[in-house]
């Protein structure tokens, strides 16, 4: 049965290394839409029905930016949290589905969604390599699927590439496309990691398993607060479980996790921390440069506070 759906029709849909068509099946004319795969690697399934914008989601600068920061190492220690938690899960998962039949017929599907350029999605492939068999990166701007791709392509984890180049379990699946409208059969997913993107609590409902996992990662607590204060007379405070209650009737929360980390920032460090973030349009001019100025004399220090909450699918496997 085919994971993937079409996104005009809903009917079924097949990977191809060129095209990924859907048959039709539910197209009041038996209509079969194309989807072309791109030369980078990545699959674009949002119509432009579902888009809100020309060019939705994150820009390549933006992008870009966060590629050269997270790259820098500064963000690892909640890579490696995320990380942990999907370990224990992904182990958690092999216990209770206990003979090679139930494995075999529930082969593990992970979602990530808003990927971005995939920092966090290329950690996952690494671990998961031997419980992992599908790797889901989506995300709704092109340039953040574009550059995850392209980088996939290169260490041979595309989907297309797995059985002829790369020796790993895990085969990643770049998709363009909206959290709000996944291609994706219902009941289909073992996981999701929402790694500071939207939560949609039915949408997730609906892809995941019974008893499937979600993991959601937000700013904490006092995240950069001095740098905050530098760009904005007034600091409202991140209010980090707003969304639990919304998640409360379909998801049950089983653990809370915070990790710290001191940041020292050099002035390329610190312009591409505020490109990444809302604070690049959302700070004044003025206190931007004045905060970059400040950085070219010694290191800008502030602290990254993070929290993950890792929650259950309501449901018996």
């Amino acid at each position: 049965m085919s994971l993937f759906i079409c996104p005009l029709c809903h009917s079924p849909m097949q990977p191809a290394t060129d095209t990924w068509r859907c048959d039709g099946s539910l197209h009041p004319k038996q209509t079969s839409h194309p989807f072309d795969v791109a030369r980078q690697g990545y699959v674009n399934l949002l119509p432009v029905q579902q888009k809100k914008s020309k060019a939705p989601g994150d820009s390549q600068a933006s992008i870009d930016a966060r590629q050269r920061f997270l790259n820098a190492g500064h963000y690892q220690p909640l890579q490696a949290l995320i990380g942990q938690q999907m370990a224990q899960l992904l182990a958690q998962y092999e216990r209770v589905t206990t003979s090679v039949a139930e494995r075999d017929k529930g082969a593990v599907n992970w979602l990530d969604i808003g990927c971005g350029e995939g920092y966090y999605t290329q950690a996952m492939a690494q671990m998961g390599a031997d419980v992992i068999e599908t790797l889901i990166a989506a995300d709704i701007s092109k340039p953040a699927v574009s550059t995850l791709a392209k980088v996939s392509k290169a260490a041979s984890q595309l989907w297309y590439q797995k059985d002829k180049d790369s020796a790993a379990k895990t085969a990643i699946y770049p998709l363009v496309t909206s959290a709000a409208h996944l291609p994706l059969r219902a009941h289909s997913v073992t996981g999701i990691s929402s790694i500071f993107s939207p939560i949609l609590p039915e949408a997730f409902s609906d892809v995941l398993i019974d008893a499937g996992y979600l993991i959601i990662a937000k700013p904490d607590v006092g995240h950069l607060a001095t740098m905050r204060e530098a760009l904005f007379d007034s600091v409202r405070e991140h209010d980090s479980d707003k969304f639990l209650q919304e998640l409360a009737p379909l998801f049950t929360l089983i653990g809370t996790h915070r990790v710290s980390t001191v940041l020292r920032l050099s002035a390329d460090d610190l312009a591409d921390l505020m490109t990444m973030t809302p604070y690049a349009y959302r700070a004044r001019a003025e206190n931007r440069q004045a905060l970059l100025a400040s950085s070219e004399t010694s290191p800008f220090q502030t602290e990254a506070k993070f929290v993950v909450y890792v929650l259950q699918k309501s449901g018996d496997i």
